[in-house]
């Protein structure tokens, strides 16, 4: 079953924190100073992608002038069949709550993010195909 989609959510916590989770119910609270483990190796490789691309996305548009009042970062990757520690698909999902954020501005940031900053997404874009959507909202109001 190692062709399964594995599927891994990070909540931002604000400021240089996030806190990710499993379907399972495991979770891990990520910051700088390290993490709280309750997903596996590989869940934590996801709930980091997860996080650092959404850290630099919030960080970028902060530079942007542009409003983003909360995010959630939804992931799901597909491991290889013969050999299972490697992703060969990921799928990020992006939800972004704000009253002024443009396409324009969360297109560039999270390009700039996959493509230049996030160190984990240069790692699993050597194995995997990584493909990126996201949602703009208007407030946290509206939050799923």
């Amino acid at each position: 079953m190692s062709n399964e989609w594995k599927e891994i959510e990070a909540k931002w916590m604000k400021g240089m924190a996030f806190k990710g989770f499993n379907a399972e119910g495991g979770e891990a609270l990520m910051g700088k100073l390290g993490a709280q483990r309750g997903l596996s190796p590989m869940e934590m490789l996801l709930a980091g992608l997860a996080g650092c691309t959404g850290v630099d996305v919030a960080h970028i548009l902060g530079k942007k002038r542009q409003n983003l009042e909360d995010f959630e970062v939804k992931i799901r990757a597909k491991r290889a069949d013969v050999h299972p520690k490697v992703y060969t698909e990921i799928e990020i999902e992006y939800l972004l709550w704000g009253d002024n954020l443009t396409d324009k501005a969360v297109r560039q940031a999270i390009k700039l993010s996959e493509e230049k900053y996030c160190s984990a997404s240069a790692m699993l874009g050597k194995t995997a195909e990584i493909r990126s959507s996201y949602q703009i909202m208007s407030s946290t109001k509206e939050k799923l």
